[in-house]
């Protein structure tokens, strides 16, 4: 039996697919979320991938619309809104979704944090910004921060913010959490074999491979993307990059990352780029970004705790460290 291997290099990472003949694979590139999503279909005709590829596509969109903080319409700007006025009923998706991210934020002592959204006006990372921003701005927004502040009631399904200015943002878990769903309904289609979903780094693989028992997940140099500091075997699993590299500010000859620490309100600094394994996208999302504000120490101590969960750190030192069990492969 003839086998062919696929390459992709997007976002942090790198995927390749073997692929028997008595098999189809078709993959569709497109903007979705504000960046470049990736899906890919191994089925048992051309129908059935396309089938789960656009079903995949729907379902992030649907997605999009419930969590966008952008789209006035949503239930994420009604939260904002009405942050300080009243509690807003929300879907039981919603409510479970910002339940989650406060267990996380509650994890990682405020690390990660869905209110860092104040923060939005402060720091952008579109080139649009000339010069830093003030001391007292960054105090004054970073004050609106505070995950504690996010109320919560179960019976009602209501979401409140205490404070008026207060808002939640889900880029932090957001795309892994429409890489999971998508994943999670294609992988229900009848004659899907296996499939991807790479949310520009933010990457989900399962499903069979008849040529190789595993997923090979090739993880980029921070300092030169299209090579691969090594590579990873996974099976039905979520591996998500996050670098500093690709989105950032450069005032005085030093370089802000797009990543806040909740905690100050400035940019993070001392890492390159984290890569965590974990078997859900929306949980690897959210602890990588914990990491970058964590620094290398205690984000290391935190993933060495996790049942099931590793990372590859690269530091500004261009020191590379691993978590206790992650199998990295070099060349």
């Amino acid at each position: 039996m003839k086998a062919f291997a696929l390459l992709l290099l997007l976002g942090g990472s790198q995927w390749l697919m073997g692929q028997s003949t008595d098999w189809v694979e078709h993959k569709k590139v497109l903007k979705l979320m504000g960046t470049r999503f990736e899906i890919g279909a191994v089925a048992q005709n051309d129908t059935l991938a396309w089938a789960a590829i656009e079903a995949g596509i729907a379902e992030i969109e649907r997605i999009e619309k419930l969590i966008s903080s952008w789209d006035k319409d949503s239930q994420t700007s009604e939260i904002n809104r009405n942050a300080g006025i009243q509690p807003v009923v929300v879907d039981q998706e919603l409510y479970d979704l910002v339940f989650r991210a406060l267990k996380v934020a509650k994890l990682t002592a405020g690390a990660f944090d869905i209110s860092f959204a104040s923060m939005d006006r402060i720091w952008k990372f579109d080139g649009s910004m000339t010069q830093m921003p003030s001391e007292a701005a960054v105090e004054k927004a970073a004050l609106k921060i505070d995950w504690e502040k996010i109320m919560l009631n179960p019976e009602a399904r209501t979401v409140f913010l205490l404070d008026k200015g207060m808002k939640i943002g889900f880029g932090g878990i957001g795309k892994g959490y429409a890489a999971n769903q998508a994943k999670l309904l294609m992988s229900k289609m009848p004659g899907i074999m296996g499939g991807v979903v790479n949310a520009a780094g933010d990457l989900l693989a399962w499903g069979d491979r008849p040529s190789e028992k595993e997923w090979v997940i090739k993880i980029a140099d921070p300092l030169k993307k299209e090579d691969a500091l090594g590579w990873l075997q996974i099976n039905d699993a979520a591996v998500v990059t996050s670098g500093d590299y690709e989105r950032y500010v450069e005032f005085g000859g030093k370089r802000y990352a797009h990543i806040i620490d909740p905690r100050t309100g400035y940019p993070t600094t001392g890492i390159k780029s984290v890569t965590v394994v974990c078997p859900y996208a929306e949980v690897a999302d959210a602890l990588a970004t914990s990491i970058f504000v964590l620094g290398k120490e205690k984000g290391l101590q935190l993933v060495n705790q996790l049942k099931g969960v590793e990372c590859l750190i690269v530091t500004d030192e261009n020191d590379i460290l691993t978590s206790t069990q992650l199998q990295l492969n070099y060349y």
